[in-house]
């Protein structure tokens, strides 16, 4: 009896063991068996991974036939596993198949399982490694993204309705179609909910929230009126120098700061400065704009669609400072020089300052809180050091701006309400709009459309890195004079990513340069190719100064055209 509780383990392992049920193949002696696994992914032709793929795999021609569908995951990956009586996979024949809306039919091909090793038990182990391309076709649901795209474009570009509810009815669209159709025509079916929610780059989200919690703390402290009031002194009321002040005390500012913030803080410093010179805001309102989006432009967290080009990349802050530093700020001379040319007659009518006539309230100006400008600045401070170590930390730039937020929101305790910062000073419009933004460009590029785009372009260069970085620079430059610079940016990145891996020379990075420069740049052209010209114009009407489309048109083209030659002298001398 002293061997019983041993006898009742065993029978115990045997039952649960020996008695599984396999795959379709009734009862496997799990201690004489054969394990089979078959694993691989499924990528495009530009080598990038599909997720949702169909994958179907069959084993026949043995004692126990398979057949089961497994779907690849977000990295385009599949993997199948199955227990086989012993024998059975000696002549077996395991073939796999592999499908895709947008796709042509699948790809069917004939696996041999190799016999790897022996597992615990005693039994065989067979590995099998399937990776297949699925080639891209033209399918229905290309059409349909393309025209949301399209849709979404022009609803922005003419400001038909605000950016975020184009951008919300356009994701809603594709959405909608995908689950109320796709049921019933699977052609129509063009992207799921879980890779809309993948696609929602949380990086990008995070910063800008951060950023702006922290720029709605520094706002309160009346800091950016300080500086503005400043610029003036400095400038002892010469408008031609407070011109060029004020252009680098915004160029800076935008660097670290978002250019939308940038102005809506420092115009209306710059309207009662104008006003106190007797000279027309406009002067300075238009070099100053201009110069906010050559600043952002310099920096990983100045511009949006540099921060959406270094989240997509990995490309650090640093990056960023060395590669589009030096070009920047040759761009900002030639600004600087461009706008006191043109200028030059209103700026001569001003003559001296004035303040002595029109004594303005110091108070205006004032720091209207220094502990918490203190606390402001430290935090800042921290941030700006966390960016430029990210890349060591291996950090993402997100994180970086919590830190900073959360450590200014903790010191200031009371001193600030964290419920009214959030209400007012954070722009929930912009970062739905992102995220809803995001699901477009998802769904045109599940459907194949910018990969129609990627290759259109590559064969366009002919293999040219030359002409490839031309091409990306002075299109993005056009076009995002016309259209909002983001959805361009979100649209060109996978196009991007495909020619730096594909067109030789292009792996040290400088078509990413050439797309930051033409889309940060190139929205100086018009009006409303960036949302801060349509924020400063906005402001200026409002103060009774109208800058119409025209006339910012014919001032500011001219040097956007020159800022994109300066750049590309700059990337054909220094980058290739």
């Amino acid at each position: 009896m002293r061997n019983q509780p041993v006898r009742i383990v065993f029978i115990l392992i045997v039952l649960l063991g020996v008695w599984m049920p396999g795959a379709d193949a009734g009862t496997i002696n799990a201690l004489n068996a054969e394990n089979l696994y078959v694993s691989g992914q499924i990528v495009n032709s530009h080598g990038e991974a599909i997720p949702e793929a169909s994958v179907t795999l069959a084993v026949t021609g043995n004692d126990a036939p398979v057949k089961k569908t497994v779907l690849t995951d977000g990295n385009g990956r599949y993997e199948f596993k199955a227990l086989f009586p012993a024998g059975s996979l000696l002549n077996a024949r395991i073939l796999l198949e592999a499908r895709k809306l947008s796709y042509a039919p699948s790809v069917r091909i004939s696996l041999l399982p190799i016999r790897a090793s022996i597992d615990a038990l005693g039994s065989s182990v067979y590995l099998a490694e399937a990776n297949l391309t699925l080639m891209r076709v033209a399918s229905p649901a290309l059409w349909i993204s393309g025209a949301v795209l399209l849709f979404v474009y022009v609803m922005i570009g003419f400001e038909l309705v605000h950016r975020t509810l184009a951008a919300l009815a356009g994701a809603t669209l594709l959405l909608s179609c995908s689950y109320l159709v796709g049921p019933f025509y699977p052609d129509l079916r063009i992207i799921s909910f879980e890779i809309a929610a993948r696609s929602v780059d949380l990086n990008v989200i995070f910063l800008l929230f951060s950023m702006m919690m922290i720029v709605g703390v520094c706002e309160k402290t009346g800091m950016f009126q300080w500086l503005a009031h400043r610029c003036y002194r400095i400038s002892g009321g010469r408008a031609s120098l407070l011109a060029a002040v004020l252009m680098i005390l915004t160029a800076v500012t935008s660097s670290f700061l978002d250019n939308v913030t940038t102005m809506l803080l420092i115009i209306p410093v710059t309207i009662r400065i104008a006003r106190s010179l007797g000279l027309n805001p406009i002067a300075l309102m238009v070099p100053e704009v201009f110069a906010s989006n050559v600043g952002g432009t310099a920096t990983l967290i100045g511009d949006p669609p540099n921060i959406m080009i270094g989240s997509y990349t990995g490309l650090t802050f640093m990056d960023f400072g060395l590669n589009l530093g030096l070009p920047c700020l040759l761009v900002m001379a030639v600004s600087v020089l461009f706008f006191l040319i043109y200028y030059a007659k209103d700026y001569r009518d001003v003559g001296k300052a004035i303040e002595s006539k029109h004594p303005e309230p110091a108070i205006d100006f004032a720091i209207k809180d220094r502990r918490l400008l203190f606390l402001s600045l430290v935090s800042l401070g921290i941030t700006i050091v966390l960016f430029l170590l990210h890349g060591i930390l291996k950090m993402a730039p997100s994180i970086a701006a919590l830190i900073g937020t959360t450590i200014l929101l903790i010191s200031v305790g009371r001193r600030v309400d964290i419920v009214e910062l959030l209400e007012t000073k954070v722009e929930w419009s912009t970062l739905v709009f992102f995220a809803a933004l995001f699901t477009v460009i998802a769904a045109a590029q599940e459907s194949g459309l910018i990969h129609l785009i990627a290759d259109g372009v590559k064969s366009a260069s002919g293999d040219s890195l030359i002409v490839a970085v031309l091409m990306i620079l002075w299109v993005s430059a056009l076009a995002s004079a016309v259209i909002d610079n983001i959805p361009y940016t979100a649209t060109m990145l996978p196009v991007v990513a495909y020619l730096t891996a594909t067109v030789p020379g292009a792996q040290n990075g400088v078509l990413w340069w050439a797309l930051a420069m033409g889309a940060c740049l190139g929205g100086n052209g018009t009006l409303i190719g960036a949302s801060a010209n349509v924020v400063t114009a906005g402001m200026a009407e409002k103060a009774g100064y109208r800058i119409a489309f025209a006339q910012y048109l014919k001032i500011c083209l001219p040097p956007m055209i020159l800022s994109i030659v300066v750049c590309t002298i700059w990337l054909l001398a220094v980058e290739l």
